[in-house]
């Protein structure tokens, strides 16, 4: 392809040749793998004179927008309005009306000559010039609505205008404290109560437990909307829809009609059903299916009790509920019932793009009419959503009643799947002929696919930002903050073409992060909800500092935070504006970090296939653990006599704590520990970069709430950690 040609393209679609890997060294993705991207995106590459035609037409679509969709400016005195128009309309005469998001209206007479002129652009033999027009009148933050009109003509766009604060919302208690908390796998919590996977009310257990400990905050894995019809499919960041929730964390006993219904009563208590129940509360690992199996039917008894039973203000509320969920609650609602038809019909039929033809497009004529058909059944999911809400509504009240400072904090996934209800329902808006991943970085060397569907950014621009939005504000919803999975993905993402022969074989593709942080910021102060940034893996200069700026919380994982000797940073030196934590659910436990377990099962999983790099990796797990166990006696958090060469030494209470205790007596605002470093566990949660060959999101906790939360060993560590946090 001519030079000039793919420059232009890569300069129009954002994408980036050239960038620092994780390591700090100059990279530029090959020309081939640029060509791959292009075809990806809907470019015919191998035909120049198309690819040039489809490059027009992507530019005309652009220049020929009178408004854009969308603008996103910042609070303060003045607003801006960009105008774009053939040259032979800038002296026409144009009415602009203003409708804040409040109802107060306002209008003006606009030539777009007499703005300033900021750009030209000479497309297909027309010049276009875009003007920038000032207004001297203060908006408040929000979403305010803009109609541009051409007198007497039916030319008219509109333009969402919004107006962020700048900067996410911070308590004010920040400011006097610094706080503690969990973050927990809700699957993995064990009790003799639910049925064989953690649900909302053992989160409730855990609740009143941390707080009288003097935690503030639980952080949950993303409790994201999965596949009721295929529940194996478990990774809570492969979701089918990201604004709503998982329904298997539903505990079906606190369902209205539950001990009412005499039927179901004698069903669930009958021996065959409860011999059922406690073979799955005594696995060790989540057998979602079995799960599923047990509480879909009784659910299904529960909706019928509550459609002819149920209170009329408990119905007038799921009127309620149904109607503010709008479309995106009856797509997922119609997906799920969709989906549990024809997979019952053949297993083959695992997600929408191996549906039969006629149920691919959610507008289609037979899609329709199974909604029509089966309406009583897309209730039901609608049913399970409410009650999913209500269950989590109710455990966040639970934790601010309880004293936490922030209560729940929950988890935003980077993506969905391609077999998802939000691309079966907004197709228009994903890159399915490429995944979101990451280049080569120290978690994942050879490059990761994550099979993710990107979002395309000019779409999502042409959609006004409206997805990411409802997204921001969904999960925000009964939380006192949000952890942003990936948060680079406001910046660029990897994107990795289908064809791609590895996951390297992609790059990044930019997005208008000052756009998304201001949306981001505006929700964020709406829901009074702190922002917590996952700025892990590659991350250009500057824009750690650019989040700091909008008050968003780094993440800081004690295994990464090395000095250029390779010793560990004190964490007396990490950033206030931070979350710091001693591992994540990608990594091993404290014991299995020590005892080089992940590189034990990594070898036994094919992971490692240069025997010289997994003995390089030893060698240096080795070195690592000698340094922490200095950095441990270095700032006293150590007994004197105990041992200071890591030659044979096993971990321990003693320095399991102490590590603990080494992190709370940090500089950061948050620190986030695990339960399963509580409990001295050695299984991993997720092992990256493997699928079938381990058990990922399935292991569950060892011990039960009901026994571990006596543990007199467990209640001092918190105790010092709540004295180490107030004392820092």
């Amino acid at each position: 392809m001519d030079a000039t040609l793919l420059s232009e393209l890569i300069a129009f679609n954002g994408i980036e040749t050239q960038f620092n890997d994780a390591w700090g060294n100059a990279t530029e993705v090959a020309a081939a793998d640029q060509l791959a991207l292009l075809a990806a995106m809907g470019y015919p590459v191998a035909d120049e004179t198309a690819t040039r035609q489809e490059l027009l037409q992507r530019q005309l679509d652009f220049w020929q927008q009178v408004i854009a969709p969308v603008s996103v400016q910042d609070v303060g005195d003045s607003w801006q309005l960009e105008i774009q128009v053939p040259l032979a309309l800038a002296n026409l005469t144009f009415t602009l009306s203003l409708k804040t998001e409040s109802g107060e209206e306002q209008q003006w007479q606009l030539v777009p000559v007499e703005g300033e002129l900021t750009q030209v652009a000479v497309l297909d033999g027309e010049e276009y010039h875009q003007y920038q027009h000032q207004f001297d009148l203060s908006l408040p933050a929000g979403y305010h609505q803009l109609t541009f009109t051409l007198l007497d003509t039916e030319l008219s766009v509109s333009q969402q205008l919004i107006i962020t604060p700048g900067r996410c919302f911070q308590p004010t208690a920040f400011e006097r404290q610094k706080q503690w908390g969990s973050a927990i796998q809700l699957y993995a919590l064990r009790s003799a109560r639910n049925w064989g996977i953690g649900d909302f009310t053992d989160l409730k257990t855990l609740i009143r437990y941390l707080a009288k400990h003097g935690a503030d905050f639980i952080g949950l894995n993303p409790i994201h909307a999965l596949y009721p019809a295929m529940p194996d499919n478990a990774s809570p960041y492969s979701p089918s829809s990201r604004r709503w929730l998982n329904i298997i964390y539903l505990d079906v006993t606190a369902l209205p009609g539950y001990v009412e219904c005499a039927t179901l009563q004698q069903q669930v208590q009958s021996v065959d059903f409860m011999a059922k129940l406690q073979a799955q509360r005594a696995a060790d690992w989540v057998d979602y299916a079995a799960v599923m199996a047990l509480k879909l039917p009784v659910l299904k008894q529960l909706y019928q009790w509550f459609v002819v039973n149920a209170a009329a203000p408990l119905q007038q509320d799921f009127a309620r509920f149904k109607q503010q969920g709008g479309d995106s609650l009856q797509q997922l609602a119609l997906y799920d019932a969709l989906h549990s038809f024809l997979y019952q019909q053949d297993s083959q039929y695992w997600g929408w793009p191996n549906w039969p033809e006629q149920y691919r497009d959610i507008d289609s004529a037979a899609v329709q009419q199974f909604a029509a058909e089966h309406s009583s059944e897309l209730d039901f999911y609608c049913y399970l959503q409410f009650m999913a809400q209500q269950q989590l509504a109710e455990a966040q009240q639970l934790a601010k009643d309880s004293g936490m400072l922030l209560g729940l904090y929950r988890d935003l996934a980077v993506g969905v799947s391609e077999a998802s209800t939000e691309i079966w329902a907004n197709p228009e808006l994903y890159c399915r002929d490429a995944s979101v991943g990451a280049p080569p970085d120290p978690l994942g060397p050879a490059g990761q696919n994550w099979g993710l569907p990107p979002m395309k950014p000019y779409q999502l621009y042409q959609q006004a930002y409206q997805p990411l939005i409802d997204l921001f504000r969904s999960n925000m919803q009964h939380a006192g903050a949000l952890r942003i999975d990936h948060v680079m993905a406001l910046l660029r993402l990897w994107w990795v073409p289908k064809t791609a022969a590895n996951a390297g074989g992609g790059a990044y593709v930019y997005y208008p992060i000052m756009d998304l942080l201001g949306i981001l910021a505006l929700e964020s102060q709406r829901q009074q909800a702190v922002i917590i940034g996952e700025d892990l893996g590659t991350v250009p200069d500057g824009i750690r500092e650019l989040l700091q700026q909008f008050a968003i919380y780094s993440y800081r994982v004690f295994f990464f935070e090395t000095a250029p000797d390779g010793g560990y940073i004190s964490p007396a030196h990490y950033p206030e504006q931070a979350m710091a934590t001693l591992s994540t659910h990608d990594l091993p436990t404290l014991i299995g970090f020590w005892h080089c377990d992940d590189l034990k099962l990594g070898q036994q999983l094919g992971l490692y296939r240069d025997e010289a790099v997994l003995q390089q990796l030893f060698g240096q797990r080795h070195v690592n653990k000698q340094r922490i166990l200095d950095s441990l006696h270095g700032h006293n958090r150590l007994p004197q006599e105990y041992p200071r060469s890591v030659d044979h030494l096993a971990m321990d209470r003693t320095l399991n704590y102490a590590l603990q205790q080494h992190l709370a007596a940090g500089s950061h605002q948050l620190l986030c520990l695990q339960i399963e470093d509580w409990l001295e566990m050695t299984q991993p949660v997720n092992v990256p970069g493997t699928s079938n060959e381990y058990p990922n999101w399935r292991r569950k906790l060892s011990a039960e709430l009901e026994q571990w939360t006596e543990n007199t060993a467990i209640s001092s560590l918190l105790h010092s950690l709540t004295e180490l946090r107030k004392a820092h």
